[in-house]
């Protein structure tokens, strides 16, 4: 430390200090979770199609992390197991065939890997995305022979036109567990996340769903396996790398008619074997991202559903938003400003660290409806930290050693690195008024901010999210 502060110091001192140590207290830096989900199974998302090049596949996927970037978002949960497949290399399980169009064949790269390395860079989380129980979603799909269909074809169960492994069988709950695993001691990612398949959806008519699934179990049998599994995954996960978020993405209504004059054709709570509730209040994920795709006034009103899931636990609720749907026929006339209006209740429902994900990413490349211009401009304006996770750790970071200069190209700032920080929040007033400006991956240590600032600081921010004390420097 002290030969950093002596180059520090000669730095500054050969170019004429402008800036000094300021006991000015900074108000701390804006704090909300910025997602969006990035399909990869029919394409939906990335890559736009199969058997693209390797590099035509990169490009795509830096220009999603670059539009996430510009608009001041700070995670992408990255579809990595569509269907017992895997857009990363595994051991486990065969390539998936949305990249190259067979199932097995490599892409040529690691995806998850690149996504990470592309992400960090720009101060982006990566949320792995698991399909746990899917083995394929068109059972007339060609399959590698190293798939689980053929593998293990006693744990797989026909049910309308999927292939689906059998939750309650404890070998396909292992398989899962092992997969997400391997996921999380191998790549760096930040969360892994799952989402409402974890039985198929069956026809509803009448509150009656047909077909039944083929497993001879009640659906009380299928609950307590399903429970089972999220209590192992989330505790599997915390014991590999305790700072790994656990994400869980339910159908938005817990059960018909909760709350009071919702209404749903399928219960979730029944015919997925989902009580999303119970995991919630147990703890058994750090956040809940219920999709509450239905608009804001309705049957299915946004806001009800949101204060509802909001009330049923001390873990962050952050709602999944049907950005897609704008000017959709699944929501014909649906105007850009029902996701505006749904970002800002976001932000005033419940007293839980604020948050929302966008389903999906495609609808921001598109800016359909100019929802990515008015998000930029109205609701983004500058960027956000991930909210930490207090129920697991408390800890504060150091605080970074800080020091600015002014030159023809701006004002250039430098700063100790701190161990274990992640990231550092740099942030800058102007005038009256500061802002959150840059957050900057744990690696780096510099960066030049335009104008002249009045006064700059730095926060360190571990992989809880926990930040430290700020490092604060005025102009004299």
């Amino acid at each position: 430390m002290k030969r950093w502060c002596i180059g520090l110091w000669l730095w500054l001192g050969a170019s004429g200090q402008s800036y000094g140590p300021s006991q000015e207290q900074v108000p701390m830096a804006p704090k909300e979770f910025r997602g969006a989900w990035v399909a990869c199974v029919y394409n939906i998302d990335w890559p736009s199609q199969q058997g693209l090049s390797s590099s035509r596949q990169q490009g795509e996927l830096v220009a999603i992390l670059d539009r996430m970037a510009a608009l001041n978002m700070n995670a992408v949960i990255f579809q990595v197991r569509p269907h017992a497949d895997a857009v990363y290399q595994s051991a486990l399980e065969p390539w998936s065939p949305w990249l190259t169009g067979t199932m097995g064949k490599s892409p040529g790269y690691d995806p998850l890997a690149f996504c990470i390395q592309e992400a960090h860079r720009r101060g982006i989380e990566v949320h792995a995305w698991f399909n746990p129980f899917r083995a394929l979603s068109n059972a007339g799909m060609p399959v590698s022979a190293n798939h689980i269909t053929r593998t293990h074809p006693s744990l797989i169960r026909n049910f309308k036109n999927y292939k689906w492994m059998d939750p309650s069988e404890s070998a396909a709950r292992q398989r899962a567990m092992a997969v997400m695993l391997d996921v999380v001691k191998r790549y760096d990612v930040d969360g892994v996340h799952i989402d409402d398949y974890f039985y198929p959806y069956p026809d509803v008519k009448d509150g009656r769903a047909s077909p039944q699934f083929p497993d001879g179990k009640s659906s009380a049998q299928r609950r307590a396996a399903v429970d089972g599994f999220v209590k192992d995954m989330y505790q599997g996960v915390k014991k590999a790398k305790p700072w790994v978020r656990v994400g869980i993405s339910p159908f938005g209504i817990w059960r018909p008619g909760v709350p009071a004059g919702t209404t749903a054709g399928v219960d979730a709570y029944e015919h997925l074997a989902a009580d999303s509730r119970k995991w919630l209040a147990e703890g058994w994920c750090d956040y809940l991202s219920p999709q509450l795709y239905w608009r804001i006034k309705g049957p299915q009103s946004y806001t009800s559903l949101l204060a509802w899931w909001r009330g049923q636990g001390s873990r962050p609720v952050w709602p999944g938003i049907a950005t897609a749907r704008i000017n959709s026929s699944e929501d014909p006339g649906r105007p850009a400003s029902e996701i505006l209006n749904q970002v800002e209740y976001s932000r005033t429902i419940g007293k839980n660290y604020v948050g929302h994900v966008h389903w999906s990413a495609k609808a921001l490349m598109q800016n359909k409806g100019g929802i990515s211009t008015s998000l930029r401009e109205e609701k983004y304006q500058e960027p956000a930290l991930v909210p930490p996770m207090p129920w697991l750790s408390k800890a504060v970071p150091g605080t970074p050693s800080l020091a600015a200069e002014r030159s023809s190209e701006g004002v250039g700032v430098r700063w100790s690195k701190v161990s274990g920080a992640a990231k550092y929040a740099v942030q800058a007033r102007y005038g009256r008024t500061w802002r959150l400006v840059k957050v900057v991956p744990g690696g780096n240590g510099s960066l030049t901010l335009s104008g002249a600032p009045d006064a700059i600081a730095v926060t360190a921010v571990d992989r809880f999210g926990n930040t430290s004390r700020a490092a604060v420097v005025g102009r004299r």
